[in-house]
């Protein structure tokens, strides 16, 4: 039996957006955030690093995003939502998939940083800002002429990407970026994506004003 641990708020939403898009039996066991927006302690005891997502299924226990979407698909999705093998398109993908959590995720959480607190100091916006115009461009560079990020088929790389993408809107940080923006529109347009936030809840707080 596959069991989630959903945190409202969080990158969990993935994870639930593949479950749905696979179909799968699952149990959702779900969590809210504290005065802190830490999640809570109770998922301590589920995986040492007290996060979520933690997927269970039977013996195995997994708490990292890229690592539970790519064992899902394996698993369960018969290469539903990845190239094929060995291909250069799967390279590609699995290089966008990696992308998100890695390269990309630097700028974003210092921007996200930033915008919690009142501002990063100069030193660290000087690197935040160039590094964050690099990424989204390179986002939108290959989603102009693409429904998703490899072509008309969506893909674990687009469901990888939605939630960083959702939290940078929520700053405004889109706005220069309409492909990007667009991109992520049709994200939350699939019927996947819109039953897990009509199950779990916006992947995002609401944008503050």
């Amino acid at each position: 039996m596959i069991t989630l641990h959903h945190l409202n708020f969080s990158r969990s939403t993935r994870v639930l957006w593949l479950l749905e898009e696979l179909g799968l039996d699952y149990e959702l066991k779900a969590y809210s955030r504290d005065q802190n927006f830490r999640a809570p302690a109770e998922l301590s005891a589920v995986h040492p690093l007290g996060k979520a997502p933690t997927l269970v299924d039977n013996d195995l226990v997994l708490a990292e995003s890229a690592t539970i979407l790519r064992y899902l698909e394996q698993k369960y999705g018969d290469g539903r939502l990845v190239p094929a093998p060995g291909t250069p398109e799967r390279a590609i993908h699995d290089e966008w998939l990696d992308y998100v959590e890695s390269s990309a995720a630097l700028p974003a959480m210092f921007t996200l940083l930033g915008a919690k607190t009142g501002g990063l100091s100069p030193g660290l916006a000087g690197f935040t800002a160039p590094e964050l115009t690099k990424a989204l461009s390179y986002i939108s560079d290959r989603v102009a002429d693409r429904h998703f990020l490899m072509g008309e088929r969506l893909t674990l790389a687009d469901i990888q990407m939605s939630y960083l993408l959702a939290a940078l809107r929520n700053v405004r940080q889109l706005e220069a970026f309409p492909a990007v923006a667009a991109y992520l529109d049709r994200l939350e347009a699939t019927p996947g994506l819109t039953k897990a936030i009509e199950v779990g809840g916006p992947m995002t707080p609401p944008a503050r004003g």
